[in-house]
């Protein structure tokens, strides 16, 4: 083998092997994180996969619709707290209406 070339691959080859590590130590890093926060992970076409554990998926049904149940009540008392003030805002504007119309008196 020529001996420029036999420098050149000893010279890159420290740096092709540091980027191949890199590129891997990167790929399980976002798959690790991606699985942390609940994201699909994709396939070999870039299609994502979802996780085959019925359990999980059922755990994450319950998780939802207890959430969705807690913000509908919320969102309940959030209207009847409304009409209350709605009601207090109307009655108190009526009542200061018909007040001033008694100061003023019966010479209308």
């Amino acid at each position: 083998m020529d001996p420029d070339k036999l420098a050149m691959i000893t010279a890159l080859g420290p740096m092709i092997g540091i980027g191949i590590v890199a590129i891997s130590v990167g790929w399980v890093l976002t798959t690790w994180m991606r699985i942390k926060n609940g994201y699909p992970l994709d396939g070999t076409w870039g299609q994502p996969v979802y996780p085959k554990n019925d359990q999980q998926a059922i755990e994450r049904v319950k998780l939802l619709s207890q959430e969705n149940a807690q913000l509908r009540a919320e969102i309940g008392s959030i209207k009847d707290r409304l009409a209350n003030v709605e009601k207090i805002v109307v009655d108190d504007s009526h009542r200061l209406r018909s007040e001033i119309e008694a100061l003023r008196g019966p010479s209308n």
